[in-house]
């Protein structure tokens, strides 16, 4: 076993702070994007992660994803962190193994708070927090085992995911389609504006999130080598290509380009990469960052269209984004970039792109199945859904007893806004 490494292990726990603030700048992201009676609510669910998925990780999360069990499941022995202590464990044999726990804590955290996207303004609560307990339990640790655990079936299987396209954003993106589904629209879906009520928050989220995403993707190299300089290079590359296509594509269909629509392509080549960043050319970033783009982009003009009350697109935004970017890393990875990655199907081995699109089926399956099979436990037990009267009012008096905004309806003096799945600038007072 490698010495410990005091370069690594700072590189790691720097990481580790740096996903944490993610979800910080999430939840700026998505109170922006909803309504003032509801921002409150709708970025603490963010911030609650923090909290409900802190503790579980420390309690039996990191056994369940990282412990030595079955190809499907990681055994109990290191529930309460028995036995992750100040030495390496296999996974990272530079840094010490509560280093590893830790970083891989703050990636459980964030995964279920992107859920939070697609059921704003209508959701209990009570509900949501219990919902993202079980959830964590049920579905991202057993599948963080499956892709990145000791003997996990779909690593044994070949699966490349460098950091999270499968385990982060294929679960959470569908999940969150199960979720918006299983709830309904919200009461004025349709027949009131859902504006953006606060667009420079949206623009803070976005730059925490490409901040944070550093951490997010070089730091899944769990060291301080080339390998994480290939990921932080393709990261702000597949972002900035993904950015500059989507103010393109709103450049072309309505004539003007967006703050909004800037923050979200960012976002989305950010998720594209994450599976291939430490696997892939900054060629082939720019490659995933524009298909990416170009496919949430058409995907949330398509749901805009529709009847599904997907709030703030999750689905789009990170569940396509993470199954194309998990799909192109099987066309894209090279050992030229990085030798212990493999080679995809440009370099030879069209394998792989069967390897990667199972895990993707894999995945998709386990966070349908889970989260409506949770969605109904958490009903039965203490409701999903808030009273008509209180989701018009908004859920920040009803829920929390507090308010974002005091002295009436921001509104009233923030300007015009624009409406996230359409793209488009629309009046606080005319409908979408």
């Amino acid at each position: 076993m490698s010495a410990i490494s005091a370069g690594d292990t700072a590189w790691v726990l720097l990481s580790a702070a740096l996903v944490l603030l993610m979800t910080v700048g999430l939840a700026f992201f998505y109170g922006g994007l909803v309504r003032p009676k509801s921002a409150l609510n709708t970025m603490l669910m963010s911030v609650v992660a923090l909290g409900m998925v802190g503790v579980l990780w420390v309690l039996v999360g990191y056994s369940i994803a990282f412990a030595p069990g079955t190809p499907w499941l990681g055994g109990l022995q290191w529930g309460l962190l028995r036995g992750v202590g100040a030495d390496p464990n296999s996974y990272a044999p530079t840094v010490p193994a509560l280093a590893h726990a830790a970083y891989q804590g703050m990636f459980a955290i964030i995964t279920p708070a992107l859920i939070s996207g697609a059921v704003v303004e209508r959701m209990r609560f009570r509900g949501y927090v219990l919902f993202i307990g079980l959830w964590v339990l049920v579905v991202y640790a057993p599948l963080a085992h499956w892709v990145w655990g000791s003997g996990g079936w779909l690593q044994r299987l070949g699966a490349l995911d460098f950091a999270g396209g499968t385990v982060v954003h294929v679960s959470a993106g569908v999940s969150a389609l199960a979720a918006a589904i299983v709830l309904g629209p919200r009461r004025d879906f349709r027949r009131a504006p859902l504006s953006p009520h606060s667009v420079p928050l949206v623009l803070l989220g976005a730059g925490l999130l490409w901040f944070g995403w550093f951490g997010f993707n070089a730091g899944s190299a769990l060291a301080a080598n080339g390998v994480a300089a290939l990921a932080f290079v393709t990261t702000n590359t597949a972002a900035a290509t993904a950015l500059v296509t989507w103010a393109a594509l709103d450049q072309l269909r309505t004539g003007k380009m967006t703050a909004v629509g800037a923050a979200t392509g960012a976002v989305v080549g950010l998720v594209g990469i994450t599976p291939a960043a430490g696997f892939v050319s900054p060629p082939a970033a720019i490659v995933i960052g524009a298909l990416c783009a170009l496919l949430s982009y058409t995907a949330m003009q398509l749901r805009a269209r529709s009847r599904l009350d997907d709030s703030l697109d999750v689905f789009s935004c990170h569940g396509l984004a993470g199954m194309m970017g998990a799909l192109l890393t099987g066309v894209f990875a090279s050992k030229l970039a990085n030798p212990a990655g493999g080679d995809g199907a440009l370099a030879g081995n069209l394998g792989q792109l069967g390897v990667q699109a199972a895990a993707v089926l894999a995945a998709a399956l386990l966070a349908a199945v889970g989260t409506v099979a949770l969605l109904a436990l958490v009903r039965a037990v203490v409701g999903v859904r808030v009273p008509m009267r209180e989701e018009i009012e908004g859920l920040d008096l009803s829920e929390h007893g507090e308010e974002a905004y005091f002295g009436g309806d921001v509104g009233s003096f923030a300007g015009p806004g624009i409406t996230l799945g359409q793209s488009v600038i629309v009046s606080h007072t005319s409908a979408p």
